[in-house]
C-alpha cells in the first residue's frame, strides 16, 4: 500500500574500499549513509554506558588488531550456497571483543560463487546482474561474523609484511562498516543459541562494484545476496536473491506452522495509552504482554516510527536496559518509517511463561497537513511491534476539545474533563494492526448491511493539494499516464466534506457486495476517515483514505482527463473495504504471499464494478496488463522485474514502482484467471445459471475465508484452496493439481502471446472437427496454460474447450457445431495476454 523511498547522498570510487571515514559506509553499499548516534546514545558522552550499552557501542567502533595481519593463500568460508575463497592477500581480524573476534578485512585476489536454488531466483539474479549464478572475482573485502572464522581460516595464514601500514590504511574503513552489523552481533552475544551462525561479506568485485552477501541462520531465508543503488536521489536496497537453505525448507515443510521460523515471541496483548497534542505531539505508554516460544532469549527486538523516541522501558515493573538503533537507510526497515528497538531482559525467557513489557515513548510523529486535517505517524508504527501478527488491543486518548478522533476497534467509552477529552477503544476480536486518526471532521453515517458506516472528513484538502493532472496522486496498480494534459477550466477547491455522504454509501454497497459472496463483515463498524497524502490503507474496522477519494466526478475529472484512471479513482473505495476481509481478517504469511491480499482487494473491486460497467472492468484489466509491459530507460519490459511472490522485492532502482504494478496489476489477473477457468469449466451444467457462473469460484473464496480467518495464508495453501473446486476437466495429464498454474504463472513473470495455425475443418454428422496448432509465444517453454477456444459464426462466438497449451507450440483437435469455419481464441480476454 505504501511505496517509502528515503533520501542520502553518495558517490563511488574505484580504489577498493579505501574511503574517507565520513563517506566510507555510502561508497562501499553505493549510497549507504554512515549511522548516526541515537539519542538514547548521546548521553553517553557524560554517563557511564549501561553493560548492553557499552558491548554494543564496541561492536559499532571496533576496529582492526596489530597483531592479527596475515598473509593469507588458498582460504576458503562456506556457508550452505555460499563459498569464498580467499586465493591470494592480506587479511586482519578486528580486536577482540569480550574474548570473540567479530570481523575481517581482506585486500587481495578473491572470488565468491553463490548458486541460488530455483527458477525464480536464478532469474531474480539474472535480472540484476546479468547471470543466474553469482560468481565474481573481489579485490577487497570485509567481513562480520559470530563464529570461528579465524580458526576456520588459519591453516591459510602466512608471515605477514607491513602490518602496521595495513593497518592504518583499513582501519577507519573497518569502523565504519563495523556499524551495520553491531545490533545484529550484540543478539548473539546476549541471546544463548547452539544454531545462531552469521557471515556478512561486503565485497568489491571486478564486475559488479560493491555489494553484499549474508548467511544468517536466525532468519526466514538464511541467504541472501544484493547491493544499495540510489535513483534520482532516493535509496533502494537492491535484492538480487534470496532463500532459505535446503534444511531450513525441510523443516517448513514439516512443522504445522506456515512460518518457516519460529518468532522468539509474540504480543498476545496491547494496552496503550496515547496524550496528543495537536498539531505534532504524541506521548504514549505501552504495556504489551509478551509470551516467549523459544527459552535463553534476552534480547528482544521491536520495531518503532523513526519519529518517537523511547524514554523508558520496564519489564515485571523494573526498569530494563533498551537501544534505539536507527534502520539502516534504504533497508526495507527504513523505507517503512521504522527503527529497531532493542529491549534487553535481566534473565532469559522461558516457553509459556508470561512477561510484561511497558514501553514509555514521545514524538512529532503528526504533522498539520490543513488546517483541522493531521496527519498521523507518516510512516512507521506508533507503538512498539514485531510485524503483522494478531493481538488484543485496548487504546486510550487524550485529546483537545473540539477535535474528532477515530481509532480501530469500538468505542467503549468518552469524557470531557476541562479542556480534554478522554475515550477508549477495544478491538472486537484479536487484529495485526492498530490506529487512530485525528481531525475537525464533520460525520456521517449509513448502514452497510447489519454494520454502521460513519464517515469523517474536513472542509479542507491538505496544503499541496494538486490542481493538475500533472500532480495527481500514485494511484496504487496503475502507473500514471505521462502523456496526460492538464485540463484548463480551473474549479473551486475541492472540499471533501461535501462529498462524504457519497463516500459512505460507496463504502456501504461494497459492504453489502461482499458480504453476500465472502460472509459476514467481521466487524460491527467501518469508519472512514479523510488522510492526507497519495496512498489509502484498510486497518481493521477503519479505513484511511486519502483526499482524492472525496472528490466529485467533476473534480475527478479536472485532476484526470484519462477516463481509464478516473476509473482507478473509482477503485479506492471498494479496493479498501475489502481489505477488511483481505488483508485484516485473513493475513499473509510472508513477503512473498503479500501479493495474495492486495490482487484479492483489488479483484473484490473489479467484481463490483462489473455488475454496473462491465466494460469498464475490462478496460481495467487491460490497463494492467499494459502497465506490465511498460519499459524504464534501460528497455526492459516491467515484467522482467519478476513474478509476484518476490514481493516488495519488486521495487528496486531498476522498476520503483515495480510492488505496485506486479502485485497489484498482475496479481489481479491471476485471480481472475482462476475465476474464469472454473467458469468455463462449469459451462454446460444444467444448474448453471445463463450467462455463466461463479459458484466454484466464490465456494472457494469462502473456503479461504473460514479456514485462515485470524491466520496468515501462503501462496501455495491459496493454490491448494482452488485446487479443491478444481473439476476434471481442468486436470492437467491427469491429475487434480495446479502445480502448473503454481510454477508457470505464479512463480513466473511472463506475459504470453497466442495464435492459430494450420487450421483444418472437417465436417461429420452433426458436427465439425477441428484440427490445428496454438502458438505460445513471448513466454518460456515450460509455461502450461489453459487456452479456451470458440468457435465464431454469424458474428456470435461459442465457447468450446479450454486446451493446455505447452511451449511454443500445441496441436490439437476438437469438435465445433456443423459448418465451424472459424475458431477463436480467448475473445472474452479470460488470459493475461499481449493484444494482438
Amino acid at each position: 500500500m505504501t511505496n517509502v523511498r528515503t533520501q542520502a547522498h553518495s558517490r563511488r570510487q574505484d580504489d577498493g574500499l579505501e574511503v574517507t571515514k565520513v563517506t566510507l559506509t555510502a561508497v562501499l553499499l553505493a549510497c549507504l549513509l554512515a549511522l548516526p548516534v541515537s539519542p538514547a546514545f548521546s548521553q553517553s558522552a557524560v554517563a557511564i554506558p549501561s553493560p548492553a550499552e557499552a558491548l554494543y557501542l564496541q561492536l559499532r567502533s571496533v576496529g582492526l588488531d596489530k597483531t592479527r595481519v596475515y598473509k593469507v593463500r588458498d582460504g576458503a568460508l562456506d556457508r550452505a550456497a555460499i563459498h569464498i575463497s580467499l586465493d591470494d592477500g592480506t587479511i586482519a581480524f578486528t580486536s577482540d571483543i569480550d574474548g570473540r573476534i567479530t570481523g575481517a578485512f581482506f585486500t587481495g585476489e578473491g572470488e565468491i560463487l553463490l548458486t541460488p536454488p530455483d527458477t525464480t531466483e536464478r532469474g531474480s539474479l539474472a535480472f540484476f546482474t546479468g547471470a543466474a549464478i553469482l560468481e565474481e572475482k573481489f579485490s577487497t573485502a570485509y567481513f562480520r561474523f559470530n563464529d570461528d572464522v579465524f580458526g576456520q581460516l588459519k591453516s591459510a595464514f602466512r608471515t605477514p609484511d607491513e602490518t602496521d601500514t595495513f593497518v592504518s590504511r583499513w582501519n577507519a574503513t573497518a569502523q565504519n562498516l563495523a556499524q551495520e552489523d553491531a545490533l545484529r552481533e550484540l543478539t548473539s552475544f546476549i541471546n544463548t543459541s547452539d544454531t545462531d551462525r552469521f557471515l556478512h561479506a561486503y565485497l568489491q568485485g571486478s564486475r559488479l562494484g560493491t555489494f553484499d552477501v549474508r548467511y544468517d541462520s536466525l532468519a526466514t531465508e538464511q541467504i541472501s545476496a544484493g547491493e544499495h543503488r540510489t535513483l534520482q536521489g532516493d535509496v533502494f536496497y537492491d535484492l538480487w536473491t534470496s532463500f532459505a537453505t535446503p534444511s531450513a525448507r525441510g523443516i517448513r515443510k514439516a512443522i504445522s506452522s506456515p512460518s518457516a521460523r519460529i518468532r522468539d515471541f509474540e504480543i498476545s496483548d496491547f494496552k496503550i495509552q496515547a496524550q496528543i497534542r495537536p498539531p505534532t505531539d504524541l506521548q504514549a505508554k505501552a504495556v504489551l504482554t509478551v509470551l516467549p516460544h523459544q527459552d535463553g532469549k534476552r534480547l528482544l527486538l521491536f520495531e518503532l516510527s523513526r519519529l518517537l523516541q523511547v524514554s523508558k522501558v520496564e519489564a515485571v515493573g523494573q526498569a530494563v536496559e533498551f537501544i534505539h538503533n536507527p534502520a539502516i537507510e534504504g533497508s526495507q526497515l527504513a523505507r517503512q518509517g521504522n527503527d529497531v528497538l532493542a529491549v534487553i531482559l535481566p534473565a532469559p525467557t522461558h516457553i509459556g511463561q508470561k512477561l510484561e513489557l511497558s514501553f514509555e515513548y514521545s514524538g512529532a510523529v503528526l504533522s498539520e497537513a490543513a488546517n483541522g486535517l493531521l496527519f498521523v505517524g507518516a510512516h512507521g508504527t506508533w507503538y512498539p511491534n514485531i510485524g503483522f501478527a494478531k493481538a488484543a488491543f485496548e487504546l486510550e486518548f487524550n485529546y483537545p476539545v473540539g477535535w474528532t478522533l477515530i481509532a480501530t476497534g469500538h468505542q467503549k467509552d468518552s469524557r470531557t474533563a476541562g479542556a480534554e477529552q478522554i475515550a477508549r477503544w477495544a478491538s472486537e476480536r484479536p487484529i495485526p494492526v492498530a490506529g487512530f486518526n485525528l481531525g475537525k471532521y464533520s460525520r456521517t453515517t449509513t448502514r452497510g448491511g447489519a454494520a454502521t458506516v460513519a464517515t469523517y472528513a474536513t472542509s479542507n484538502v491538505e496544503r499541496g493539494f494538486p490542481q493538475t493532472a500533472d500532480a495527481q496522486p500514485v494511484i496504487p496498480g496503475l502507473l500514471r499516464d505521462r502523456h496526460s494534459q492538464p485540463p484548463s477550466p480551473e474549479i473551486d477547491r475541492p472540499s471533501p466534506a461535501r462529498n462524504a455522504q457519497v463516500v459512505g454509501n460507496s463504502a456501504a454497497k461494497a459492504l453489502e457486495f461482499y458480504q453476500q459472496r465472502f460472509g459476514p463483515f467481521p466487524y460491527s463498524e467501518l469508519a472512514l476517515t479523510q488522510f492526507p497524502g497519495n496512498i489509502s490503507q484498510g486497518w481493521p474496522g477503519m479505513i484511511f483514505l486519502f483526499s482524492y477519494a472525496f472528490l466529485n466526478p467533476t473534480e475527478r475529472e479536472h485532476l484526470q482527463p484519462d477516463p481509464k484512471l478516473r476509473l482507478a479513482l473509482e477503485l479506492t473505495v471498494p479496493h479498501e473495504v475489502a481489505h477488511q476481509w483481505w488483508g485484516d481478517l485473513v493475513t499473509w504469511d510472508s513477503y512473498r504471499d503479500q501479493w495474495i491480499m492486495e490482487a484479492l482487494a483489488n479483484y473484490s473491486a473489479l467484481m463490483l464494478l462489473e455488475t454496473r460497467n462491465p466494460a469498464a472492468s475490462r478496460e481495467l484489466l487491460q490497463k494492467f496488463r499494459d502497465d506490465l509491459l511498460v519499459k524504464n530507460p534501460k528497455g526492459q519490459q516491467l515484467t522482467v522485474a519478476g513474478p509476484v511472490t518476490l514481493g516488495l522485492r519488486l521495487s528496486s532502482s531498476q522498476f520503483p514502482n515495480g510492488y505496485e504494478a506486479i502485485s497489484y496489476g498482475r496479481g489481479t489477473w491471476l485471480i481472475h484467471m482462476l475465476r474464469c477457468m472454473l467458469r468455463d469449466a462449469d459451462r454446460g451444467r444444467a444448474s448453471r445459471p445463463k450467462g455463466g457462473g461463479d459458484e466454484a469460484f466464490l465456494r472457494a473464496l469462502r473456503k479461504l475465508r473460514t479456514q485462515y480467518e485470524g491466520k496468515p495464508v501462503t501462496t501455495a495453501e491459496l493454490i491448494s484452496i482452488f485446487e479443491s473446486e478444481l473439476p476434471s476437466s481442468l486436470w492437467y495429464e491427469g491429475r487434480k493439481s495446479l502445480d502448473w498454474f503454481y510454477e508457470g504463472w505464479v512463480n513466473g513473470s511472463s506475459v504470453p502471446a497466442y495464435g492459430l495455425r494450420d487450421l483444418k475443418f472437417t465436417d461429420k454428422a452433426g458436427s465439425t472437427l477441428v484440427t490445428g496448432t496454438i502458438v505460445q509465444e513471448h513466454a518460456p517453454d515450460s509455461l502450461v496454460t489453459a487456452v479456451p477456444i470458440y468457435s465464431s459464426a454469424s458474428g456470435k462466438n461459442n465457447f468450446l474447450t479450454r486446451i493446455f497449451v505447452e511451449g511454443p507450440e500445441t496441436q490439437f483437435h476438437v469438435t465445433a457445431p456443423t459448418g465451424t469455419r472459424k475458431i477463436l481464441i480467448d475473445p472474452e480476454q479470460t488470459l493475461l495476454a499481449r493484444g494482438k
